[in-house]
């Protein structure tokens, strides 16, 4: 292929690698990375600026085919801390201008300012609509040893095919892999059957979705930022009755420090949040723990029996569930992973992104030595490497793919030089996004005729805490 700056080109082009082709050497192949959206395209500009070849494959149909789907939401951090440090140099090579560094971007800007010009730079290494269904090593299932650091990564995707790595990066995030209702980790009695009811985190509720919640009873069960984003916007629906349930016995947690929230950002939401149910404009229901859901028609009654047995129960037209998502380790079943049993990330990062510890800002740099399995040569990254834990932070997705590539190039002293450059108070500022409401309004407002309305502002993907 033609890069538009030296460092893309390399030797071995991956777009010549075809579906079972084999190579005398791993050194020969390229390294894989799962997901195109920012993590992994990040983690592919830093491996392009170190000539090492690489593959991108995504799923979906673009790059962030994930955040498009909630396009309509802004995050908490400025483009200042959106755009990775190698995909910034390796894009104003080619002539690309950066965004307004202190500009909130919504999901959507991410990826048309963002994550397309950056996939469009790497040609034919990003491709589309390849879903791995499963890694491997070549002649190694999980048990056998003998020669299995010399033996190539496989790939298999999903539309039939197989490729050859000499490493495996997965970004492949979680927003494929919701949380379940069911407030024991399993899913609630009858929760498939109602499942076209149910609607899973940010839905566009002032936008494209609008019809589907308007004038109707929305039930929103979840605590975190994404249930905190929901629940705003529906309350800016006329006729349109909210509630909200959660499992603890009261929502402080939920709303945060306010003012003296060390993240700014998500202090202003909670506080907009226990206005409004301050207000009576959301009904608030604690100690819900979702056990059933039963369809009644085009309605649906949700009940929770806590662990007493004691029941209680909310009939609305619609559910949102904004329960968090979960990562799904499935494709590397054949590989040596070494889980944290509780988060389901690497065991020498859970205690670093404990959320009964930590918040995104107070997460410490890491990068490979935490991030590093058993099976040499692959690494989560991203919000996935994080597990169920919900403190992802988009920098440090960055600084994870620098270290990562940096030791995938044999450079262990960059490798384990982990930092990042963040202010004190984290990256979230409700300043700016109190300056950015007057400027434009709600992130659908523009479409919507909503300019004078609040700003919701979110999580990345993955139900992080910011972006």
């Amino acid at each position: 292929m033609s890069g538009c700056c030296g460092p893309v080109t390399t030797n071995t082009t991956a777009v010549e690698l075809e579906p079972g082709r084999q190579a005398s050497r791993p050194g020969d192949l390229p390294v894989v990375v799962v997901g195109a959206g920012p993590v992994g395209l990040a983690a592919a500009a830093h491996l392009a600026e170190r000539g090492l070849d690489f593959l991108v494959l995504e799923a979906g149909d673009r790059a962030g085919a994930s955040i498009a789907r909630w396009g309509h939401v802004r995050v908490f951090s400025p483009w200042t801390y959106d755009i990775d440090a190698a995909a910034r140099r390796l894009l104003e090579a080619s002539g690309w201008q950066a965004p307004d560094p202190e500009w909130l971007p919504t999901g959507a800007e991410l990826v048309e300012e963002y994550l397309a010009p950056l996939a469009a730079l790497f040609g034919e290494r990003v491709r589309f609509g390849a879903k791995v269904s499963a890694i491997s090593r070549l002649g190694h299932d999980r048990v056998r040893t003998a020669g299995r650091e010399q033996a190539p990564f496989v790939v298999r995707l999903a539309g039939g095919g197989e490729l050859h790595a000499r490493a495996v990066v997965d970004a492949s995030g979680t927003y494929d892999t919701p949380n379940v209702l069911g407030a024991s980790g399993l899913p609630a009695y009858g929760e498939a059957e109602a499942g076209d009811l149910i609607d899973h985190a940010l839905p566009d509720v002032l936008g494209a979705d609008r019809d589907r919640y308007e004038g109707r009873h929305v039930l929103v069960v979840g605590a975190g930022h994404s249930a905190a984003t929901t629940l705003l916007a529906l309350a800016q629906l006329d006729d349109t009755p909210v509630t909200w349930a959660i499992r603890a016995a009261g929502a402080t947690r939920a709303y945060g420090g306010g003012d003296a929230d060390a993240l700014p950002a998500r202090g202003a939401l909670g506080t907009r949040l226990h206005a409004l149910v301050t207000a009576g404009r959301i009904r608030l229901v604690t100690g819900f723990f979702t056990h059933a859901v039963e369809r009644d028609g085009e309605r649906v009654r949700v009940v929770s029996r806590d662990p007493s047995g004691a029941e209680q129960s909310v009939t609305a037209d619609r559910v949102v569930a904004a329960t968090g998502f979960r990562p799904d380790h499935a494709i590397a079943a054949e590989l040596r992973l070494d889980l944290d049993p509780i988060l389901g990330s690497t065991r020498a990062l859970a205690p670093l992104i404990d959320p009964n510890h930590h918040s995104c800002g107070t997460v410490p740099p890491h990068g490979a030595d935490e991030l590093a399995h058993p099976e040499p040569g692959y690494y989560a990254i991203g919000v996935k490497s994080y597990g169920r834990a919900p403190t992802f932070l988009l920098a440090t997705g960055y600084e994870q793919a620098r270290s990562v590539v940096a030791a995938l190039a044999g450079d262990w002293e960059a490798a384990r030089e982990v930092h990042l450059d963040l202010p004190e108070t984290g990256v979230c500022s409700s300043g700016l996004a109190e300056a950015q409401e007057q400027r434009v309004g709600l992130a659908t407002g523009i479409s919507g005729g909503l300019l004078s309305t609040p700003l919701p502002v979110a999580s990345t993907t993955g139900g992080g805490c910011c972006g």
